[in-house]
């Protein structure tokens, strides 16, 4: 009988690990919900909880508290961008969003603590935008649900509905702006087309290394491109062409505390070879 006993409370040992591991479903399930707005990326985390046949508004969510706008941990908004939210500005970054339900009015509040653990831990102090919305009727919606009903190029709709009501944020950005901003930045950058160059280099094509160095110098000058583009020059027998640029090369290097000893030494073979008449292959 011992022995049985011993047994047992062994095997029960062994099962509650195994117990442990059991997921189980949360009342007010998590969800998410992505939209993007011509090149900025708007997402909402949030939970679903349902209304189960409870009274929602002035009893489950009272009216004018703060409430986190869900259920379980609060609601987290993230946009890539600068936008317009009801054309109050919003800078690129994660924020909670927590409403004040009322009978007429509500206010949205969009915080800078981004992972809040539910209502309690709401800091007002780190608000960084409050707009009132008049929220309207709106069909049966069992579970709270974010969603984006109206969207083009430049703006969206992002709408939140439960029970019989639902609010509208009209979330705008800039798309215009931020593409050109994008487009100049890749202009300006000489290191994709520096890459390209070397590539090109050194599998022998010097055509299209020449194209893409050049495309990389007319970006911005740097020592890399113009001493790359100083030892084409050299190959070609275009000696003299060959030392101003890797001397431009050298300055720039000097200028910004880079080790310049390499590119140094290529100028003095270079200028020696030119010396006895020679060429630089």
């Amino acid at each position: 009988m011992k022995r049985y006993a011993i047994a047992a409370a062994f095997a029960l040992a062994v099962s509650l690990p195994a117990l442990g591991q059991i997921s189980l479903p949360r009342p007010s399930p998590n969800a998410s919900v992505h939209q993007l707005v011509g090149v900025t990326d708007v997402t909402v985390v949030y939970s679903r909880p349902g209304v189960k046949e409870r009274k929602i508004w002035g009893e489950l969510v009272p009216f004018d508290k703060v409430w986190r706008t869900g259920a379980n941990e609060a609601t987290i908004i993230t946009v890539t961008k600068d936008v317009k939210v009801n054309g109050s500005d919003l800078k690129a970054g994660s924020y909670s969003i927590h409403t004040i339900p009322t009978t007429g009015d509500w206010t949205i509040i969009f915080n800078s603590a981004a992972d809040p653990k539910g209502f309690y831990n709401y800091d007002e102090t780190k608000n960084v935008m409050q707009l009132t919305v008049t929220p309207k009727a709106h069909e049966m919606t069992e579970r709270l649900a974010f969603s984006f009903p109206a969207v083009d190029d430049k703006s969206a709709m992002l709408e939140l509905a439960w029970e019989k009501l639902a609010i509208e944020l009209k979330i705008e950005t800039d798309t215009q702006a931020q593409v050109m901003a994008q487009a100049k930045a890749s202009l300006e950058d000489w290191r994709p087309a520096f890459q390209a160059a070397n590539y090109a280099w050194e599998q022998g094509a010097k055509a299209d290394a020449m194209k893409w160095i050049d495309q990389s110098v007319a970006a911005k000058e740097s020592m890399s491109n113009l001493t790359l583009k100083s030892r084409m020059l050299a190959d070609g027998g275009m000696a003299k062409d060959a030392i101003a640029t890797i001397e431009k090369a050298i300055a720039i290097g000097k200028a910004a505390n880079a080790n310049t000893a390499n590119a140094e030494k290529l100028l003095a073979e270079w200028k020696a070879a030119t010396a006895k008449g020679g060429k630089k292959k």
